[in-house]
């Protein structure tokens, strides 16, 4: 017996025994009058069988019906096998319009071996953080490099922006690697979407922060970008500590994984478009209200041509005295009315924005400059993240274009052999081991 069927077994007995009176039994049972003078008479008439269930034993009336289970099986092994209960139901509903619980699809997939629960962990207190009050005080970016596309191209980074008060993704992009370019795109468009944050929070990887011991004091682009936009730039001692975004970064190797398989998707460009209509997705099912209603965004933000000027990359040159300076191995001459005396190695911003548009910048004023042919000296700096990829496109070009007759070791070479030197030096070396070259090698 349940112990819902005990209780109503000893609540009639006291009634029948009249030390409860029916009015104080419809409380206890939460029953109707009606109910309990049924239950009394059946008891009187059967025992304690009279208050037990009839369906004990039996098939329950809402139980599914093993075609359906078969059904369902049949699906959820042939396009959601790797997905969890939670998500197969989501989709079973979403695409095949089959309503199942999660918790009856959970117990299935346990017993037709496509789901095994994890194991708990072991717990470890540690202090947790309340989260912020207000929407856009506080904004966790993070990149998640993944294979993303399950094999489909190369494994790519996804650049993440969520906010910490609402848990709501706020922006997404994949990009090929972790870069400036790529965060100071997806910053400005979620500037444009929603105004500028009070701050955000990263971890201690280049993009945020100079690392190098004697260089800490130094600021990096997408500081200085976000310093020029009034945005506070805070890094994280650990992963943990920004827990939120890496999370989501969990349930995004999860889901959107699967959601680009199911939709076939196989390119950035791609995945890109279909990214908006994902967040609104997962917006509307995991993020929270924020305690407070007040919209922490400062909708002021700089036009587009300073927006184009602050997501640049920028360094600082000194013009030389005839108004010339070196950037990228490419040489730049300012041009402009006037001799030009105030510009005489004058400090100047050199900038290249998303575009590959360069402006030359002094004193807040954008100047006029001509171009000039600089020969290639200095090798390539290469991040270490990006060496794969630059070695990979190395061999590429090698194999689609071997050295031709005008490659550079062969035509800036002449090869000859001099014969008659070369008997000078077999008369002067009577004893030479044999194998040694008849002819000497002179480069011309």
């Amino acid at each position: 017996m349940s112990k819902q069927e005990l209780k109503r077994i000893q609540v009639i007995r006291q009634v029948i025994d009249k030390k409860c009176t029916q009015q104080a039994a419809t409380k206890d049972l939460g029953l109707s009058k009606r109910q309990v003078i049924r239950l009394v008479k059946a008891f009187i008439k059967d025992g304690d069988g009279a208050l037990l269930s009839k369906q004990r034993g039996k098939v329950s009336n809402r139980a599914h019906t093993p075609e359906f289970k078969l059904r369902i099986k049949d699906l959820v092994q042939h396009n959601y096998a790797d997905f969890g209960p939670t998500f197969a139901a989501e989709k079973l509903l979403s695409l095949n319009k089959i309503t199942i619980n999660k918790e009856t699809l959970r117990q299935w997939m346990d017993e037709w071996g496509l789901w095994k629960a994890k194991p708990r962990k072991v717990l470890k207190l540690q202090q947790g953080r309340v989260r912020r009050s207000s929407f856009g005080e506080l904004v966790q970016i993070d990149g998640s490099h993944h294979a993303w596309f399950e094999g489909r191209r190369d494994k790519c980074c996804l650049l993440v922006f969520i906010d910490d008060a609402t848990s709501r993704i706020i922006g997404l992009r994949f990009e090929e690697e972790e870069t400036t370019a790529g965060y100071f795109t997806l910053c400005r468009s979620t500037l444009e979407a929603y105004g500028r944050p009070l701050a955000y929070y990263s971890d201690k990887f280049g993009v945020f922060r100079v690392n190098q011991k004697d260089q800490e004091d130094k600021e990096t682009q997408f500081g200085r970008a976000l310093r020029e936009l009034d945005i506070e730039l805070i890094c994280a001692h650990s992963p943990q500590a920004k827990g939120r975004v890496e999370r989501a970064n969990g349930t995004l190797q999860d889901r959107l994984v699967k959601e680009l398989r199911l939709r076939n998707i196989s390119t950035i460009a791609e995945a890109n478009a279909y990214l908006p209509e994902f967040i609104i997705d997962h917006n509307q099912r995991f993020a929270v209200s924020p305690k407070n209603d007040l919209d922490a965004h400062r909708s002021e933000i700089p036009s587009a041509d300073i927006l184009n000027l602050i997501f640049s990359i920028q360094h600082e040159r000194r013009l030389s005295k005839q108004l010339e300076c070196s950037y990228e191995k490419r040489l730049f001459q300012i041009q402009g009315e006037g001799k030009g005396y105030r510009l005489q190695h004058k400090k100047i911003i050199v900038s290249t924005d998303m575009q590959g548009k360069i402006n030359i910048i002094c004193d807040g004023r954008i100047l006029a400059f001509k171009e000039f042919d600089k020969a290639q000296l200095a090798p390539e700096i290469i991040d270490a993240k990006g060496l794969d990829k630059k070695v990979d496109a190395i061999k590429v070009r090698a194999k689609q274009a071997p050295p031709s007759k005008n490659h550079p070791w062969k035509s800036s070479y002449a090869v000859t052999a001099d014969k008659k030197l070369g008997r000078e030096r077999r008369g002067s070396y009577p004893q030479a081991a044999r194998g040694q070259p008849k002819a000497s090698a002179s480069y011309g």
